[in-house]
């Protein structure tokens, strides 16, 4: 077996007891018509093991759009494909890793060249989010993962650095790595504790 195919049967186990959160949640966000039109192919998909891979490269957007709840749900079934190369539009990397990373870029100004946050420290929309920095939003996204889960992308995510033939690729991923999934990895709620929390809370 490669390590592709081993990296994959570790996602399909770690998201086996993950369950379709329903076709009324699966939309994150609703500034406009593109977010439902994007996510809205995939009500009724509560198998995303049978879901093929010309379909989610034909909806990659659907990354940015889903609720918390179906990026979890969703999320091995794009590992799965991209481990196999069957992507060619849909990044799940950068929606694993953007965020950790402090970066930023010179712009031309009157005054000279103004230096412009474009990475962890940035503020995602002051107006909407306040002081909300896009690490905020990085952390409060990817918390949805149970520790199984945050193992398996972990694995999924070195496997992916090995490849990186990008140098920024490789550096976002590390950033991920370092700041978040790694802790995600060690002290995030179980499976277990989780069903053992829906049972206590009578959540259906």
């Amino acid at each position: 077996m490669s390590e592709a195919q081993q990296v994959k049967r570790g996602i399909i186990e770690a998201f086996r007891e993950c369950e379709y959160p329903g076709d009324a949640f699966l939309q994150g966000s609703f500034e406009g018509c593109e977010p439902g039109e994007v996510v809205g192919p995939f009500r009724g998909r509560d198998r995303w093991q049978s879901i093929d891979s010309d379909f989610l490269d034909s909806h990659s957007e659907a990354l940015s759009f889903f609720s918390e709840g179906a990026f979890r749900f969703f999320l091995p079934a794009y590992l799965a494909a991209d481990l196999g190369g069957e992507l060619q539009t849909a990044d799940p990397i950068f929606h694993l890793t953007h965020g950790f990373l402090e970066s930023s870029v010179e712009i031309p100004s009157d005054a000279g060249l103004f230096k412009k946050s474009i990475g962890k420290a940035a503020l995602l929309n002051p107006r909407r989010f306040g002081a909300m920095t896009f690490f905020d939003y990085a952390r409060y996204r990817l918390s949805v993962f149970a520790r199984e889960e945050a193992v398996a992308i972990i694995a999924f995510l070195r496997f992916q650095r090995e490849k990186a033939e990008i140098v920024l690729q490789g550096d976002q991923i590390d950033a991920a790595l370092r700041e978040f999934w790694l802790e995600r990895a060690a002290k995030a709620p179980t499976q277990r504790e989780l069903r053992e929390q829906r049972k206590a809370q009578a959540i259906p």
